[in-house]
């Protein structure tokens, strides 16, 4: 539904954002569809975005009106315990909402409204707190821009600081949408000798081929465990990025001794994965990865950088732009989208 928002006034931590373009993401369709129990409702969606700063509070000096930004929910304190040691992505203290007694960021007839994971850019205009805010370079186009704040610094990040992929080390990835290709184009940038990309969609894998991929396994018509053992005899990473205990099973079974396999993919409450016990002797390993590790306010402007000087390829993801009203209709569709990413442009 689309409808009119009042906008809380700025607080001294925060910014606002004319919003210039925002991807739609699995994420957003887990939140539509109650895969976060946590959800409060009415809620604005989106979450994957880049635009314009109009405004900044009396305390923001890490930004200033007329910046162009990627938004992100990859805020943090920077002073919490996971902070305090470089891990952002689980810090104690979000502040993806406003602390009691200062009210709602957004309100529609006088009552609070939700921020998907405190961001909520299916909107023309975001309030956010300005850690979740990172500046790029004016040249860089937004609605490219956008994707840095989720799918490239969730798969590409994944690839660098999660799994900590070394050259020549061999690497899989289950899923090839935008985080999953931004995961391939991590592992080629990484010197990965081996790239085998998975997925059932065919278009997809012709994508992941473009990015660097150097082997496909077509899921739909072949076991994907046995095609990668045949391949390698095991790899040495497995990057994960769809999320359901079967992906999450086969991603370890893939696994050569001494592996390890990455889930990136989003689980839904109540999931379960079953593991077999003896392949621990191998040593293998199995392990989360939260928004790929990211640091916020370093790793986005690195990207933009790489993007300007052609070391990093974001035109293929951007499948297509659709305006407002039809971001419904590209929720409904993600599960059988064969575009990469759709974007959400203003």
């Amino acid at each position: 539904m689309i409808g009119e928002i009042d906008l809380g006034d700025i607080l001294p931590q925060e910014v606002r954002i004319r919003t210039a373009a925002t991807g739609v993401c699995h994420s957003d369709r887990f939140g539509q569809t109650g895969g976060n129990p946590h959800l409060e409702l009415p809620a604005v969606l989106g979450h994957e975005a880049a635009g314009e700063v109009l405004e900044v509070g009396s305390a923001v000096t890490s930004v200033r009106p007329g910046d162009h930004v990627v938004v992100a929910p990859a805020g943090s304190c920077g002073t919490c315990t996971w902070c305090s040691q470089g891990h952002p992505q689980h810090c104690a203290n979000l502040m993806r909402v406003r602390a009691p007694g200062l009210g709602s960021r957004l309100v529609r007839d006088g009552d609070p409204v939700t921020q998907y994971v405190g961001i909520g850019s299916f909107a023309e205009e975001m309030l956010v707190q300005a850690s979740s805010v990172a500046q790029v370079p004016k040249e860089m186009p937004l609605d490219r821009a956008a994707l840095l704040g989720c799918a490239v610094i969730t798969g590409l990040g994944a690839v660098r600081h999660s799994a900590a992929v070394r050259l020549g080390q061999s690497v899989a990835v289950i899923g090839c949408g935008g985080v999953g290709l931004s995961a391939i184009q991590g592992a080629v940038l990484s010197g990965a000798s081996r790239v085998i990309a998975i997925d059932r969609m065919p278009e997809k894998l012709a994508m992941a081929t473009s990015f660097g991929a150097t082997d496909v396994v077509d899921a739909s018509t072949t076991d994907p465990v046995q095609a990668v053992l045949d391949l390698t005899g095991g790899v040495d990473h497995v990057i994960e990025v769809v999320g359901m205990p079967s992906t999450i099973e086969q991603s370890f079974a893939m696994l050569g001794t001494r592996g390890t396999a990455t889930v990136v993919g989003l689980g839904r409450p109540g999931d379960t994965a079953a593991l077999p016990t003896t392949a621990f002797l191998g040593e293998r390993r199995i392990q989360g990865s939260r928004l790929g590790g990211t640091q916020l306010r370093v790793d986005v402007p690195l990207y933009a950088r790489m993007y300007l000087t052609g070391r990093l390829d974001l035109d293929p993801l951007l499948g297509r732009t659709i305006g407002l009203d039809a971001v419904g209709e590209a929720l409904d569709e993600l599960h059988h989208a064969t575009a990469a990413r759709t974007v959400v442009t203003f």
